[in-house]
């Protein structure tokens, strides 16, 4: 009878040999011999390294292993010992073997391995070289520097009946001595610490259980696992895998050594302590290099719903966490010289700029964008913060044309997606510019598929409010703004957040909160035109006369141009019906066009 399909987590080893038809073509004796040997040879360092093989046939083999460092150790001792069988060997009688590993979920039945972890494996290992080692981004997560093996990022990879790109990396032993022309990443590994990925990387190490209380070990362990799982939806975050930050539970431990370790920038550890009905939450967020506090929260609870407090805890930590990362990058980067800049760099130097809502600032974040874009042609933040800026280049300042969106903002938002279609952020940059030319249908698909991807992203929801105020549906457009706000109560799209609140407000004739809102919009930011406009069109709703006149005379002064854009040429996102709207607010204001 055959046993039930049961899952589980582990490592999985497929190898096969480089042009083995053609060996069997020339010689089928001579290769089965060669063939047995060497199994024999992987049979044995499977055995030794607490491995099983769970499949063969022809050239193939199918291992699992306990862990990962068992899986890696055992890669890296078969090439060097296959090698050594083909001592004496003509070069072309050598066997040499092609290595995938993967971490990852697997069915098993009869002792057979199924799922999608087994194909991933022997995807990479037919992306490996011959005598060569192929392992993906959960392998090289987990092991850290446990493996002395050098490790060559060569990105993301379509493979074959996978949907997802697998993000992969060559492995090979890491020599003694690094040699000269070693990459940076290969000669940090050498010295026992990882290289820092291209963007904001952080570990979220298990909470300490501070109470008498074992049962709260779990609820611990829960609110970690979950900060783990949110974090991993925003885009711009490099976040540890659980199995790696869980490898510091219940030691004592020096942040800056597991930033060196697990190769990231910041660390987030925290606390539970249980008292009576009650607990007390601590967290706190640490720059690993410098050992600095750059957040710190405490959240005290009654445990009357334990998981809805896990929930509650776990969101607001969330929330929290990225806005501070984001913050500390962009103090990191203005610390730069400018002709000292890499793509990150020059990128956040780029959101300092757009943040400023002036036209002056709006173009050098254009320039930043675009240096970014330069200095890293498949960084698709570069190009969907450049077309943010043209777009408001367009939209705002009228440094450029309406034109300009449809044939330069637009294509570079599409390529920014283009690069990383699971970039939520720029999927979303790529509804604003959708909006903007007048499709709103496909603005919503796209903010649509952005919060599918990253449900915690503040600029999402800030894009599908504007493409729902837009389309009569203001009041639901504001619920999303609002949400934007409580994720994110800064950020580079923070002008046209306010700005959105007043139009959201007018559009749902709520007058006197639109004039509120624009004015803290003009206070915030005095450069940015366009809350001129709206505070003159609701004050037109609202008076007093004289009032709404003043605001309609700046609105005309601070910005002529955008005034008239707006008022005398519909734009292709304002409905007629709105625009019509937005006139006889401006006609109450004293507006005689």
């Amino acid at each position: 009878m055959a046993e039930r399909a049961e899952r589980r987590l582990t490592t999985i080893l497929a190898a096969d040999i480089a042009e083995y038809s053609r060996l069997m073509r020339a010689d089928e004796d001579a290769t089965m011999r060669a063939l047995g040997a060497c199994r024999a040879v992987i049979d044995a360092l499977v055995a030794e390294h607490r491995g099983r093989i769970a499949n063969t046939a022809g050239d193939a083999v199918l291992a699992e292993f306990p862990s990962v460092a068992d899986g890696l150790s055992c890669a890296l001792a078969i090439q060097p010992a296959i090698a050594a069988e083909n001592d004496g060997v003509p070069p072309e009688r050598s066997m040499h073997f092609r290595i995938g590993l993967h971490l990852g979920d697997v069915m098993t039945r009869d002792g057979d391995l199924f799922g999608d972890a087994v194909n991933i494996a022997a995807r990479l290992e037919a992306l490996a070289e011959p005598g060569g080692i192929c392992a993906s981004a959960a392998v090289r997560e987990h092991v850290g520097t446990r493996i002395a093996a050098a490790f060559t990022d060569i990105g993301p990879q379509q493979v074959k009946n996978i949907a997802e790109l697998v993000h992969v990396f060559r492995v090979r032993p890491l020599p003694s001595r690094p040699h000269a022309g070693e990459t940076q990443a290969v000669q940090m590994e050498a010295a026992g610490s990882l290289a820092l990925p291209d963007k904001p990387s952080i570990a979220v190490l298990p909470f300490a259980n501070m109470s008498n209380d074992p049962e709260q070990e779990f609820f611990a362990d829960g609110i970690a696992e979950d900060v783990i799982t949110a974090l991993s939806r925003y885009p711009s975050l490099f976040v540890i895998a659980r199995n790696s930050s869980f490898t510091y539970k219940g030691k004592a431990v020096d942040v800056k050594e597991v930033g060196r370790e697990l190769g990231v920038r910041y660390v987030l550890e925290g606390s539970l302590r249980k008292s009576g009905n009650r607990i007390r939450v601590t967290a706190q967020l640490v720059e690993a290099e410098t050992g600095n506090h750059l957040w710190a929260e405490r959240y005290d609870r009654d445990l009357a719903d334990i998981f809805a407090v896990q929930d509650e805890i776990t969101e607001a930590v969330t929330i929290a966490i990225a806005p501070a990362i984001a913050d500390a990058e962009l103090k990191r980067a203005m610390r730069k010289p400018p002709e000292n800049l890499d793509a990150w760099a020059a990128y956040q130097r780029g959101l300092w700029h757009l943040d400023k809502a002036t036209a002056d600032d709006n173009a050098l974040a254009e320039s930043f964008f675009q240096q970014a874009a330069d200095l890293d042609p498949n960084f698709a933040d570069a190009y969907s913060g450049l077309a943010w800026a043209q777009m408001r280049a367009a939209t705002a300042f009228q440094t450029r044309s309406l034109a300009d969106i449809a044939d330069s903002a637009a294509p570079l938002a599409r390529l920014a997606v283009a690069l990383d279609g699971t970039n939520a952020a720029a999927r979303s940059c790529l509804s604003a510019a959708l909006l903007f030319c007048g499709d709103h249908d496909g603005a919503l698909v796209e903010v649509e598929r952005a919060l599918a991807l990253s449900p915690n992203l503040a600029f999402g929801y800030w894009a599908r409010c504007a493409v729902l105020i837009f389309s009569e549906r203001p009041q639901q457009g504001l619920d999303d703004l609002r949400t934007s706000f409580r994720l994110d109560p800064r950020g580079a799209d923070l002008p046209y957040r306010l700005l959105y609140m007043a139009i959201g407000c007018y559009f749902s004739r709520a007058y006197e909160d639109a004039v509120k809102a624009a004015k803290q919009a003009i206070r915030t930011f005095p450069e940015f035109p366009m809350p001129y406009r709206w505070l003159a069109t609701a004050l037109g709703q609202t008076g007093p006369v004289g009032e709404a006149t003043e605001a309609l005379a700046n609105a005309v002064a601070v910005a002529p141009a955008s005034f008239d854009m707006y008022i005398r040429n519909r734009p292709p996102w304002i409905r007629p019906e709105d625009h019509a709207h937005m006139l006889e607010g401006l006609r109450k204001a004293g507006w005689e066009g």
